[in-house]
């Protein structure tokens, strides 16, 4: 007769052991990364809490100068010239047209995820740049005209890297198409054209835009400083885009081109259909790294006379008022830019776990 036994189950491991468990697998699995794990420890003993101290602990968050009595930071500074920082010389009445851009802008990056339907992203490409535009210039449905030497701040660091971003990435995939063209005098003019800009800093490009543009148009037209600038980096930014887009195109296998050719399909509708989507999808981190270099390069508009986030720290800062303030402006921008750039890093792992077609 056959006899039968119940295995008996094991305990499930409780979380103090799955606790020390995870420590000495990750952190001490052995002597060497031991020791390197308590030096990290250590490291962060002696920065982390006299940071967390400087900036909240022991900071002054109201008041005026006069009132100070911790030796923290002294965001009272912040607070003070917050508009500045935010909308640079921008009316303060008007305030509320580049927040509902900032809403536009935060809704349109959302929906242009969702939406899968090709015609309808594409006219929201089009229509968002006008929508923008008319609100924080004015002069369009009674709105009162703002001038764009009155443009900074945070406003005008977000505004020159979106055109910047939207403008060059189709002109980008342009100068990629056509440095793989199989026409000499397409393939020259876009070798040309992307290593010459490649080949200068943007601060080069920034000056020639500001200084060299104007020259090629008759006397009394009056060319915006701010249009120059946006020039400029658009025209920088795509020869940076055509080399990552190029780098997608060569990534795909030779048989995709020749699945094309055997559908039938033209040149320009197997790389729409087929060829570019793929090259795109491979190519979104380092699209994402570029854009990401483009934000942080939009400081350096301060030279042809423009006061983005940080060019406002050290204008704010010379308010005889307010002198000896450096420290906490730069803190308070950095945190800014590393909030954005974060996100936008956060967002382009959303679209490639969208797009991602491997599982």
């Amino acid at each position: 007769m056959a006899t039968y036994t119940m295995k008996q189950a094991k305990p499930a491991p409780s979380s103090s052991n799955g606790v020390l468990f995870w420590l000495k697998e990750n952190l001490f699995p052995d002597i060497k990364n031991s020791l390197l794990t308590l030096v990290g420890l250590y490291l962060i003993y002696i920065t982390v809490p006299p940071l967390l101290d400087w900036m909240i602990f022991n900071a002054t968050w109201s008041g005026t100068p006069d009132e100070i009595v911790k030796d923290g930071a002294r965001w009272i500074y912040v607070a003070e010239k917050f508009d500045q920082f935010m909308y640079g010389f921008y009316p303060a009445e008007s305030h509320w047209r580049p927040n509902l851009v900032l809403l536009i802008t935060v809704a349109f990056l959302f929906s242009f995820k969702a939406i899968s339907n090709v015609r309808i992203k594409l006219s929201l490409m089009l229509l968002f740049p006008f929508v923008c535009f008319i609100l924080i210039s004015g002069g369009w449905f009674g709105l009162e005209t703002v001038e764009t030497e009155k443009w900074g701040g945070l406003m005008l660091t977000i505004l020159v890297a979106t055109v910047g971003i939207i403008a060059s990435f189709p002109i980008g995939i342009v100068l990629a198409l056509g440095r793989q063209s199989h026409m000499p005098i397409v393939r020259t003019l876009c070798v040309g054209f992307i290593e010459f800009i490649r080949g200068v800093p943007l601060i080069t490009i920034l000056f020639m835009a500001s200084v060299v543009l104007p020259l090629f148009f008759s006397d009394g037209i009056d060319f915006d400083k701010l249009l120059r600038a946006l020039i400029g980096i658009t025209l920088f930014q795509a020869t940076y885009i055509a080399e990552v887009v190029r780098g997608g195109l060569q990534a795909i296998p030779k048989g995709q081109y020749e699945a094309t050719e055997s559908l039938g399909l033209g040149y320009w509708q197997g790389m729409v259909l087929i060829i570019l989507p793929q090259a795109l999808k491979i190519s979104i981190p380092n699209l994402v790294g570029s854009f990401i270099s483009l934000f942080k390069d939009t400081t350096l508009v301060l030279i042809i006379g423009l006061f983005d986030i940080l060019a406002m720290v050290t204008l704010t800062t010379s308010d005889t008022n307010w002198l000896g303030y450096e420290i906490e402006g730069y803190v308070f921008v950095t945190l800014i830019y590393w909030v954005i750039c974060f996100s936008m890093s956060q967002y382009s792992k959303s679209i490639e776990r969208k797009f991602n077609t491997e599982h």
